[in-house]
């Protein structure tokens, strides 16, 4: 068995399962990739570690100079992931957190040792972004990596994410993948239309006004700078809505090739899904999906054991990643 000098190393080369057995048609084969079992446990440890080994090369950290604090917003998995490498790193980190976020969100932050900011929980992540702004203004020795603008998010999937899918899926047609900070599209979807042009990207992402974790709509009033840095429109062939109650149903659903998601993992399954059934009955395609984290972080939803409807009303209040 191989031995690893440290955790950080565990980060990538995570493994991709066939999930075809999902697929509403034959001739469309369906491939997951497990971000899951990335060591802080989900795609967001490629990002953080790029942030932060970034900004070290740069000189804005300095690893082991005591003292250094760094801020996030995050109401999902970033900030899981920044606490754990400012960890081992030995950074302060203040993450900037929506009030209604989940149970497990916050104990695992604490975890990690990072500290909690609250936000207003009625603002939602837009809101967490504009107090670290604000925060990071009025202290200028803090570091801000801010994910949403940052050119290391989108690096980190096109250095490793996108080489690694076509590496273990030469054939790959189509990659779809949810719309958050957009850098796992962006980045991926960049190496890929590099590589073998014809593969094309699909974007998942919630109405406008209606909350499906881990994604955000366009439409509703913040786009990301990363997306529009790295020409997102003319990159994706294609954006699909997927509801809240479509995304319980494919987390759900999930359990049936064994696999226990989070629940973007199941709006972007749901996606998949959607994409597939527009495949010709006299073509094959071969979708790879991201299986953002595990379901472990969403016990508390309920999303597995109670009314479907209750699920759905209780995330309209509460953030649960």
């Amino acid at each position: 068995m191989t031995r690893y000098a440290s955790v950080l190393d565990l980060i990538g080369n995570t493994p991709i399962v066939d999930v075809s057995a999902l697929s509403p048609k034959a001739n469309v084969t369906i491939l997951a990739k497990l971000e899951g079992r990335n060591p802080a446990g989900s795609v967001k440890d490629r990002v953080a570690l790029s942030m932060i080994e970034a900004a070290e090369r740069d000189g804005t950290l300095v690893a082991g100079k005591p003292g250094q604090v760094l801020i996030e917003p995050s109401s999902g998995n970033t900030g899981i992931a920044l606490a754990m490498i400012c960890r081992l790193r030995g950074y302060h980190l203040k993450v900037v957190l929506p009030s209604n976020v989940s149970p497990e969100r916050r104990q695992l932050l604490l975890a990690w040792g990072a500290e909690i900011i609250d936000s207003p929980g009625s603002e939602g992540s837009n809101g967490a972004v504009r107090l670290a702004q604000k925060l990071s203004a009025e202290n200028r020795d803090w570091t801000f990596l801010y994910q949403y603008a940052n050119p290391a998010n989108p690096l980190a999937h096109y250095s490793t994410t996108g080489p690694e899918i076509l590496t273990d899926v030469p054939e790959i047609t189509h990659f779809v993948a949810g719309l958050g900070t957009s850098g796992t599209l962006m980045g991926v979807g960049r190496y890929l239309k590099e590589h073998k042009p014809g593969v094309q990207i699909w974007a998942i992402e919630p109405p406008s006004g209606e909350m499906v974790d881990g994604l955000r709509s366009l439409e509703d009033g913040y786009i990301p700078p990363i997306f529009t840095d790295s020409d997102g429109a003319q990159l994706l062939d294609r954006k699909v809505v997927v509801r809240p109650k479509e995304s319980i149903e494919w987390t759900r659903r999930m359990t049936e090739v064994g696999l226990f998601v989070g629940i973007s993992s199941g709006a972007i399954m749901s996606g998949a899904v959607k994409c597939a059934k527009t495949i010709p009955d006299d073509q094959t395609a071969t979708i790879v999906t991201i299986v953002c984290d595990d379901g472990w972080k969403y016990l508390s939803t309920g999303a597995w054991s109670d009314d479907i409807d209750d699920v759905v009303e209780r995330a309209k209040k509460i953030i649960y990643f």
